[in-house]
């Protein structure tokens, strides 16, 4: 009942919550102690709600909030931003968005909605915060900073470039907090010709390069496949900190750059500058990309001996990544059970791919049994084991728990930049405006690939289905639709770069190989693990990813 009457209170406006509040015992008992009428100062409203937020007390908050309409503070700002701190923190965001509402404009001081706007992001609420943004007359470089960072933060980086071209056109100048945050959306995006335009502003508007700007467009470039414009601004730039080595090192170990990482920790040995723990993290992704498990064994050596680096769980799932990888199943094994501390997800997630790699299906089930929280994509993993191997009815099984806890399959998504915009498309989905002319592409680069010989890899359907069915299942993934527009939209010879949220699976590899050498392109995918440069038929991750 008590959950009931929240519910319902969280559907009300704030005028008619506070009334039923006060005269109510629906909502939890008071932390705090009772208002009194005597109680009217703003202030202590303010000393209330922040009691209230730091308690959870959301009884309390409610009556607070009754007697600021009550006295006529109703659209107060200042009040306002308590109040949805309060009711966002108690999890009432509706209340938190209806008294957005009721503030006409924050004209309150610039660094209190400042405050306001930052610590909705930090929580998560970008919805709420960009409402209040919206209502700000006035917005100064750390409001738009404010806003830019979080949305990048929340993982909403198309829409923190679109507020960044927006800042722009107003009258509030970019500073590096901004460019930083710019380059990083530019970087998780893998937009090559925004980072360009954003790169081109940073020189234009004069900002100074310090360690950060330095390093921040060093790792855009290589997170955007252009590794060589990387370089250049690594050479171009002072390298006394740390991070803009860590910047070049990360930035070639997505590319499968392992030799070229390797060369610059060298490089960064003689010029005097200390390696971090990041610094072996880069490495070590490195040689794990390209089977160098010797390599990788010495320095993971070399950071705890020379360095005196403690590994971390990063260092040593990189290390379970490194020896899975090469299908060292028992060295891999061996290594989580000589950490000195207790494998994270990420560890037995490492331990499961290389399972899936390799067909491990027992050792698979025992990762997936050590894992807390699973996700979508350990069910997947291993469904996939069976699979490969025909077990269908230990298929069926995963796919029966995944029901069960209703865990649903994570969609793949690519992305494909043209003309200014970010083209996304998903597997099989036809809502894209030039999806018909798209899958006739497809088709015809379906049947030309066939008759090049090409065989569908059909043991990564997870259904017990005809060879027809499976088939048609892996035409419409992301990636192909994605190339499909690319080579719809751009011109012969023309080098086609997309990026993929998920890794690109043993199909689709296969199948742009073979595309790159018949049409003669470069075709580079991002997917979320490394780039793979594709061209005359081959992959620059040597089939090793």
């Amino acid at each position: 009942m008590q959950r009931l009457g929240l519910k319902r209170l969280a559907t009300q406006t704030p005028v008619a919550v506070t009334a039923q509040a006060l005269s109510s015992n629906a909502l939890v008992p008071s932390t705090s102690s009772s208002l009194s009428d005597d109680d009217t100062d703003p202030e202590v409203f303010c000393h209330l709600l922040e009691a209230c937020k730091l308690s959870l007390d959301l009884r309390t908050a409610v009556e607070t909030h009754a007697k600021i309409i009550r006295f006529g503070y109703g659209t107060d700002p200042s009040l306002a931003a308590h109040l949805i701190s309060s009711y966002v923190r108690c999890d009432r965001l509706r209340l938190g968005c209806n008294v957005v509402a009721q503030v006409g404009s924050w004209t309150t001081g610039l660094v209190a909605v400042n405050k306001i706007v930052r610590n909705l992001l930090n929580g998560g609420e970008y919805g709420i915060a960009k409402r209040v943004f919206d209502k700000m007359p006035n917005r100064d470089v750390v409001t738009w900073n404010s806003v830019i960072g979080g949305y990048v933060t929340n993982s909403r980086y198309d829409e923190a470039l679109r507020l960044f071209r927006k800042m722009l056109s107003s009258n509030v100048e970019p500073d590096g907090f901004t460019f930083a945050s710019a380059m990083s959306a530019c970087a998780k995006l893998g937009a090559p010709n925004y980072a360009q335009w954003v790169h081109q502003l940073l020189v234009e508007k004069r900002i100074v390069l310090n360690h950060i700007l330095s390093a921040a467009l060093i790792y855009m470039y290589a997170s955007c496949g252009r590794i060589q414009a990387a370089k250049d601004m690594f050479y171009s730039v002072p390298r006394i900190d740390v991070s803009i080595w860590n910047s070049m090192i990360k930035g070639l170990a997505v590319h499968g750059l392992a030799f070229d990482a390797i060369e610059v920790f060298s490089k960064m040995e003689m010029e005097n500058v200390l390696p971090d723990s990041i610094t072996f993290l880069g490495i070590l992704t490195a040689c794990s990309h390209c089977g160098m498990v010797t390599e990788g064994g010495q320095y993971f050596d070399l950071m705890r001996f020379r360095y005196s680096i403690r590994p971390q769980l990063e260092h040593y799932g990189a290390m379970v990544d490194l020896f899975g990888r090469a299908g060292l199943m028992e060295e891999a094994y061996a290594m989580i059970k000589a950490m000195p501390m207790e494998p994270d997800a990420i560890i037995w997630r490492a331990l499961l791919s290389a399972c899936r790699t390799h067909k491990w299906a027992e050792l698979g089930k025992f990762a997936i049994e050590n894992i807390s929280r699973l996700r979508s994509g350990d069910f997947v993993l291993l469904s996939n084991i069976y699979c490969s191997q025909s077990r269908w009815e230990c298929a069926q099984e995963v796919r029966e728990t995944m029901k069960k806890k209703g865990v649903h399959k994570v969609q793949g998504k690519s992305w494909f930049e043209w003309a200014g915009k970010i083209h996304q498309f998903i597997a099989g989905d036809k809502s894209h405006p030039e999806s018909e002319a798209m899958y006739k592409v497809l088709e015809g680069l379906m049947k030309r690939t066939k008759l090049e010989g090409f065989v569908p890899a059909t043991d990564l359907v997870m259904m017990d289905v005809s060879e027809e069915e499976k088939e048609e299942n892996l035409y419409h993934h992301s990636e192909k639709l994605a190339l499909a527009y690319g080579i719809l939209k751009t011109s012969p010879g023309t080098e086609i770069r997309i990026s993929k949220n998920l890794r690109v699976c043993y199909d689709c590899h296969n199948w742009i190989k073979m595309i790159s050498r018949m049409l003669n392109r470069v075709i580079i995918i991002r997917d979320r693990i490394r780039f793979h440069q594709f061209e005359g038929g081959s992959c620059s991750c040597a089939d090793y990813w």
